[in-house]
């Protein structure tokens, strides 16, 4: 390569890392637009969560046909990319294949087992596309996931793909390089899938195929480049945010409500016989004042934040819905991909007021998220049990619900009857204390 191809090389790395290095600060910034919540806690814990779900997939493989190929992918795409740091190197200084002479044959054995896995890849990658577009699941083919979500599915099954292909036709060409009469390349690595595609260049000049080799080369890295900054607009973000998601996520036992801590205050105040209520903790009056549950992103916490950016959009949470299964309104899906769409509504409309959040008169509850979606949810954990990355939609609907409640009193009728049954009767049912027995005097 000339120094011009290095210089342009460069070039092309440096403004791909930096628009990635952009749109991860954004991502950051609007992350950290909820509230504060204290997940820091067992990291013994937290480790072992991250390194079984995140990184051993162990949620995935429930299901396992999907979960078995779900790893081939993932193995594969993350494993082929170390050759990315040889290609860095290689268009930075101008070498062909750096790594070669220093590794001999682990050389040989960790480019055979890229090649293998690009295949798994293909194969891998191809029965996604079939099961979402011909066979045509359930779940792939719900309300909740039109427009660019479902596209963007096949935009990444596309992207993976040519990826692969343009790896192998590169490593094919190269072969066919080192082995043609002379060796215009030096020998270097080993071909076991590449060596069956390299007869296409038979026939053809030298000089033609190093061009394709540069040609698959620089569309190979430009593609990864490309493909690392699509990230940031679609729903393969998991494959970063799956690991702190992990990590951050809420260790207590499934069905374990936390209390907003002003109301358990309020509580514990009524309960102490010895308590002063005037005595309470000086008032900040130029402070805003606190807000019961939430109606916004802004009133969600930043966990809940991560979850939303975190979103695979795989439908296993939809589909195990038993609301969902019944004829409701309610996804959970649709719940973490509105939260994100509303969070990214607001990112953009700090960016375009020079850091500063102009009220749009838009909110997620309503504009995005109805009531009749959050009381069609029966609390029953079964989303949260069956997302593979720990994301949990049910804190989210919850929050949501709390803010109906007790900021604008809109719970629905039948809820309203029970809460003040409670209150008058001591018991969910229309009866008073005195008559609760009388039924034990009917024959």
């Amino acid at each position: 390569m000339s120094y011009l191809d290095n210089i342009l090389f460069a070039i092309l790395l440096i403004a791909g890392f930096g628009f990635f290095a952009t749109s991860v600060k954004k991502i950051i910034r609007n992350i950290n637009l909820g509230g504060d919540v204290d997940r820091k806690d067992n990291p013994k814990a937290r480790w072992a969560n991250m390194a079984l779900i995140a990184l051993g997939q162990s949620k995935m493989v429930k299901r396992p046909v999907a979960g078995a190929l779900h790893i081939v992918v993932y193995v594969g795409f993350i494993i082929i990319n170390i050759e990315l740091l040889e290609i860095i190197i290689d268009g930075l200084i101008g070498t062909h294949r750096v790594f070669a002479p220093f590794l001999g044959v682990v050389y040989d054995v960790l480019i055979a087992s890229f090649e293998i896995l690009a295949f798994l890849v293909i194969f891998a990658v191809t029965v996604f596309w079939i099961r979402r577009n011909l066979i045509r699941l359930k779940r792939f083919i719900h309300s909740d996931l039109k427009g660019f979500p479902k596209s963007d599915a096949n935009y990444i099954l596309y992207f993976e793909t040519v990826l692969m292909i343009l790896f192998l036709l590169m490593n094919a060409s190269d072969y066919h390089l080192q082995n043609v009469p002379g060796g215009v390349f030096h020998k270097a690595g080993s071909f076991p899938i590449s060596q069956f595609i390299a007869p296409i260049f038979n026939g053809m000049s030298n000089e033609l195929v190093v061009i394709l080799f540069e040609v698959f080369w620089w569309l190979h890295i430009a593609g990864i480049l490309v493909f690392m900054n699509y990230l940031y607009f679609s729903k393969h973000l998991h494959i970063l945010l799956a690991f702190p998601n992990t990590y951050f996520a809420d260790l207590n036992p499934k069905g374990k409500f936390d209390n907003l801590e002003s109301v358990t205050k309020e509580v514990k105040l009524m309960m102490d016989p010895n308590a002063d209520p005037f005595a309470a903790a000086p008032v900040d009056e130029n402070a805003a004042p606190s807000k019961f549950g939430a109606s916004d992103v802004q009133d969600l916490n930043w966990v809940q934040l991560l979850n939303a950016y975190t979103c695979t959009e795989c439908g296993r949470c939809t589909s195990a819905c038993p609301a969902n299964q019944t004829g409701k309104k309610l996804s959970p899906r649709k719940i973490m991909m509105d939260t994100r769409d509303r969070l990214q509504e607001v990112g953009k409309n700090i960016d375009a007021n020079k850091g500063v959040f102009v009220p749009d008169n838009k909110t997620l509850l309503n504009d995005y998220i109805t009531p009749e979606e959050l009381w069609a949810c029966t609390s029953c954990n079964a989303c949260v049990e069956e997302c593979p990355v720990n994301i949990s939609p049910l804190s989210i609907i919850i929050d949501m619900r709390r803010y109906l409640v007790m900021e604008q009193s809109a719970a629905p009728m039948s809820l309203n009857a029970m809460m003040t049954n409670i209150e008058n009767n001591g018991a969910p049912w229309q009866y008073n204390q005195q008559d609760r027995l009388n039924w034990k005097n009917e024959n």
